[in-house]
């Protein structure tokens, strides 16, 4: 499925239920954050001192499930193949669809999503074991710190594709040319420097083998906002299900310097 506004209109429909990645290729595909205002300036503050794992895409006015800028006719309520809902911090619930759970006070943020960088990584001939396995990306709970802001503090989330070393260097290259959809790695090797022991065993995510012969590489993750819920225990907050992404109308060649 290649056009984005149909990609919406079939995970609306409840046609497409799965993961999004390789869906309307060439469109921006984004993590998502819901929260009530109480916490927005917070965390929209917490984005801003966090632009690798939080690339801010754009930000919707309370109560207003629209956001033009990223699809016309899109509707965050319906949008999203599969959404998790976080009450005081603790994973409540997975839903279709937020046609129950939307209040007047909810302001959703979208961010830039890594499935727009791996286009350019294929494109340049360096494929990803998960995307041809049919599985989802491997996704690792860090000990690094994020930057605090508020109430909302934490531990980065990465995400890890293998590849061999010269193809490494250019994967480095071809990511740092996009930094609106997390950019450049943010750790390369040695996955127990950054608190991960076991590859195979990710925080969510399907596990993909790394070969003798190849390099693990770490790159900042848009889930990250979810492991900032563990600790900032907000009242309510509503994200994607990882790899189940929100399709928009913006071009991935649009975010890239």
């Amino acid at each position: 499925m290649e056009d984005a506004r149909q990609a919406r209109l079939a995970i609306r429909a409840g046609r497409h239920t799965g993961h999004t990645a390789g869906l309307a290729r060439g469109h921006v595909q984004g993590n998502l954050c819901i929260l009530p205002e109480e916490y927005a300036a917070e965390f929209l503050a917490f984005c801003r001192a966090n632009p690798k794992p939080c690339p801010l895409l754009a930000v919707s006015r309370p109560g207003d499930p629209r956001l033009p800028e990223l699809g016309e006719d899109l509707d965050i309520r319906t949008d999203v193949a599969r959404y998790r809902v976080f009450q005081d911090g603790s994973l409540a619930s997975e839903v279709s669809d937020l046609k129950a759970l939307w209040r007047d006070d909810l302001v959703t943020f979208v961010l830039g999503c890594s499935f727009s960088f791996e286009e350019a990584l294929i494109d340049a001939g360096l494929p990803l074991r998960y995307v041809e396995q049919g599985r989802n990306v491997p996704m690792y709970r860090t000990n690094v710190d994020t930057t605090p802001a508020g109430r909302f503090r934490g531990k980065l989330v990465v995400s890890m594709r293998p590849f061999k070393p010269a193809d490494a260097i250019r994967a480095i290259e071809i990511t740092s040319r996009c930094p609106r959809v997390h950019g450049a790695p943010v750790h390369v090797g040695f996955p127990e420097m950054i608190g991960i022991s076991d590859l195979s065993r990710p925080w969510v995510g399907d596990p993909t083998d790394v070969k003798a012969d190849e390099l693990p590489l770490f790159w900042a993750c848009g889930v990250t906002p979810q492991s900032v819920v563990l600790d900032a225990k907000p009242s309510l907050c509503i994200t994607h299900s990882p790899g189940h992404m929100l399709v928009t109308d913006l071009t991935n060649a649009s975010l890239t310097i």
